[in-house]
């Protein structure tokens, strides 16, 4: 799989290219030097959006780390047992 990086300029000016570049592997598409968009054949994205099936694996996705996620504090709220 090869890696393709080009500017967003260079996006604009050259769309074919960029999807033949897709066939190949993801295209980064940066703006002013930083990644911005990737571009993908559908069966790439196919591939990678059937292989998170379950939490775990979603968890373990990488870029998790830079995704805030502070949840309230869960309440349970108690009562006594009837054994009658």
């Amino acid at each position: 799989m090869n890696i393709t990086t080009i500017s967003s300029r260079d996006f604009n000016q050259g769309v074919s290219a960029a999807k033949r570049a897709a066939n190949d592997g993801p295209v980064f598409i940066t703006d002013r030097g930083r990644p911005a968009h990737v571009l993908l054949s559908f069966e790439d994205y196919q591939r990678l959006t059937k292989q998170r099936r379950n939490i775990a694996d979603a968890l373990a996705m990488p870029g998790i780390a830079d995704i805030e996620f502070d949840p309230p504090p869960a309440t349970i709220d108690t009562r006594p047992a009837d054994f009658s």
